[in-house]
């Protein structure tokens, strides 16, 4: 590694990397202020701390740990495993990549007290990142975030942590690898979410790009398995890799990033374009115009679209509950709360992301209320 100057220097040590209730996120490197394994140690002890106070039993409900493709990241979920172990609190690690959305669907399946993701999500290819999700499934509420942060900062000094070896941990049952049988479980979950079975009926043609991440574990078999026959995947996307040599960025919202799937999508007379990114937990669409061109859409005409779909399914086949709502961020189009309307869906608003979204859902849950979609 080349020495830094005295400017990067300060870049790299002149204050904490932040956690927040969307994790932490910073370029790799040497330093307080970048993603190595002594900060994963540090925010991991921190997050063992706000575990050990939830009692004896959360500790051996454990964490589930997944990463993407992104340089550092299995190193990094190993880390966080022998950290966790080092407090003797239980980890469930993949063995290979996965998506965002299935360890969230593991954390509740295991019913673990938590779960770690690894990524840095859209962020260029010199980041990396790690986010926490409660028991839930969803990113830590700010309460939860802020227990955590004062933990970390009782830590003195992040390179005097210490934590077990992995073959330690592995025969203290404190480490567990998971894998290719909880892929099936969630395949089968996602399938039973499914409103409508006439898709093998509409012979759509599908292009799908994974854009190097982690996507291409499991979208293509869950498309087929809805029925979608007539999938194409971005050959020269389709394999991770860690500087997303074929894109200047790896968000799936650009339109720089549909290039390659334009251009297989006329090859192959696609009628829809579908790009997600490093850890899959983002999704952009193209369809064709009047004109025949490919246009991406919005994330608004995206939850538009979604939104009267899942009621005009619901209501069809009469199980659109009397009770039912949709939450909806305060920075989403109003189209969605008028979409509902029609329905006689009541909108609930919330703050921007998930982890406020899921509270919603807590707080609806317990009203009875039938919660439809987020938007």
């Amino acid at each position: 590694m080349a020495e830094m100057n005295e400017r990067e220097r300060e870049e790299a040590f002149y204050k904490q990397l932040e956690f927040g209730t969307g994790g932490m996120r910073g370029e790799l490197g040497a330093g307080s202020n970048r993603m190595n394994i002594y900060i994963i140690r540090k925010v991991t002890a921190g997050l063992a701390k706000y575990i050990e106070e939830s009692g004896k039993e959360v500790k051996k409900r454990g964490v589930v740990i997944a990463y993407d493709y992104r340089h550092g990241s299995a190193e990094f979920a190993l880390e966080a495993a022998k950290t966790l172990g080092s407090h003797g609190i239980k980890s469930y690690v993949f063995q290979e990549l996965r998506p965002t959305p299935e360890l969230s669907f593991v954390v509740r399946y295991l019913r673990a007290y938590a779960g770690i993701m690894i990524t840095a999500s859209h962020n260029p290819s010199e980041y990396n990142g790690y986010k926490v999700y409660g028991e839930d499934g969803a990113q830590l509420p700010p309460t939860a975030a802020n227990v955590i942060v004062t933990h970390m900062n009782k830590i003195e000094n992040e390179l005097l942590l210490e934590v077990k070896d992995e073959r330690e941990l592995l025969k203290q049952n404190l480490v567990s690898y998971i894998g290719e049988n909880l892929d099936q479980v969630y395949l089968d979950y996602v399938k039973g979410l499914q409103l409508n079975n006439n898709a093998a009926k509409t012979n759509l043609h599908i292009v799908y790009t994974p854009l190097h991440g982690k996507g291409q574990t499991l979208i293509p078999q869950a498309l087929q398995n809805a029925g979608f026959q007539h999938i194409t995947i971005v050959e020269e996307q389709k394999n991770p890799d860690p500087n997303f040599s074929t894109v200047s960025s790896p968000n799936p919202e650009e339109a720089q990033t549909f290039q390659l799937a334009i251009q297989y999508g006329k090859e192959t007379a696609a009628d829809l374009l579908l790009a997600t990114h490093s850890d899959a937990d983002r999704l952009g669409i193209a369809i064709k115009n009047n004109s025949g061109d490919y246009v991406l859409l919005t994330g608004n005409q995206t939850g538009a679209l979604l939104l009267h779909y899942m009621l005009s399914q619901k209501q069809e086949k009469g199980i659109l509950a009397d009770n039912s709502v949709i939450l909806k961020t305060i920075v989403t189009s109003e189209l969605g709360r008028a979409i509902a309307e029609n329905y006689g869906v009541q909108t609930v608003y919330t703050l921007t992301g998930f982890k406020y979204i899921a509270e919603k859902i807590e707080i609806q849950t317990r009203r009875n209320a039938n919660v439809c979609i987020w938007l």
